[in-house]
């Protein structure tokens, strides 16, 4: 589940810069794969590319290898319960 909610994200983030992007024309290119830590442990996850090599992804920078949106929030649901 959290992988797939960090997918997801990340997907919307490369649609909102693929459509601010005025000059040329900018298209994906795959996808790069990043291990993050999140309380649960480690997941893998496929982060967008685009060819001219120009996406800074927000929820998770490019050299970030901690996901505490994840940890925070599931910490959260835990105690709640």
């Amino acid at each position: 589940m959290k992988k797939a909610f960090a997918e997801r994200a990340l997907n919307a983030e490369m649609d909102h810069h693929l459509g601010q992007e005025e000059q040329g024309t900018y298209s994906r290119n795959g996808y790069g794969r990043k291990t993050v830590t999140t309380d649960g442990g480690r997941i893998e996850i496929e982060v967008p590319r685009d060819r001219a090599g120009s996406f800074d992804p927000q929820l998770i920078a490019k050299y970030q290898r901690r996901f505490p949106v994840l940890m925070t929030r599931s910490s959260r649901c835990t105690r709640e319960a």
